[in-house]
């Protein structure tokens, strides 16, 4: 065996001098390839997954914003229809019983002499019917702490309860037993004056001429 053999060779390869035995390292190039596609691939399904749920959720959030849109959308004109907008629709008009219809008791209940009849008379010039005048029964004479208190049945209109309240602002209400459709107005010791023609009047149209709602925002 020459000096030049590879050792553990036993002799099988001859070493001439005209060609050497070539001893490759083991190729890890598959290997690399696997790993780079594994990679690739892992990315690939991380950004597939990302993309899937930025869809799901901006989905619903679209979602979401379009059923609101709806909720405030304006309803498209039918066809045909001149109108460029409808207006809203206004409250209906109320039915108050006229001041003539109303038939009021004045009664005082303050040490203030002459107020039920000054008063009675005032009410009178605005329209108003006007039944008894004098003091205030007993259950009420000096007992009424308030500018004054309505009194009338319990099946009186309360449409009429609040017309005759238009001209007296902080009057409270109450009912008895009577059966007629009078009212009595019954002035506290806090009655200074009835509300003025002009107040009442604008408070009276009012309560006739309800505004409508307002229109919800979007």
């Amino acid at each position: 065996m020459s000096m030049l053999t590879p050792p553990g060779m036993g002799g099988k390869y001859k070493v001439t001098g005209a060609a050497y035995p070539r001893m490759s390292r083991p190729r890890r190039r598959r290997r690399i390839v696997l790993l780079v596609l594994g990679s690739i691939i892992g990315l690939a399904l991380i950004a597939y997954g990302a993309v899937q749920l930025i869809d799901v959720f901006g989905g619903d959030a679209d979602k979401r914003r379009t059923a609101a849109a709806k909720g405030c959308a304006t309803p498209a004109p039918k066809a045909g229809s001149t109108a460029s907008a409808a207006p809203a629709a206004a409250a209906p008009k109320v039915v108050l019983p006229p001041p003539g219809g109303i038939t009021v008791n004045v009664y005082n209940a303050t040490p203030r002499a002459g107020l039920a009849k000054a008063v009675g008379d005032e009410l009178k010039s605005r329209g108003f019917a006007i039944g008894k005048v004098g003091n205030a029964p007993a259950d009420f004479d000096k007992k009424v702490p308030g500018a004054g208190i309505l009194v009338g049945s319990p099946q009186t209109d309360k449409a009429a309860f609040s017309v005759l309240g238009t001209n007296l602002a902080g009057a409270t209400q109450q009912t008895d037993t009577r059966e007629t459709g009078d009212i009595d107005l019954i002035l506290g010791d806090a009655f200074k004056e009835l509300t003025p023609k002009a107040d009442a009047d604008k408070a009276l149209a009012a309560l006739a001429n309800p505004q409508p709602a307002p229109a919800k925002k979007c």
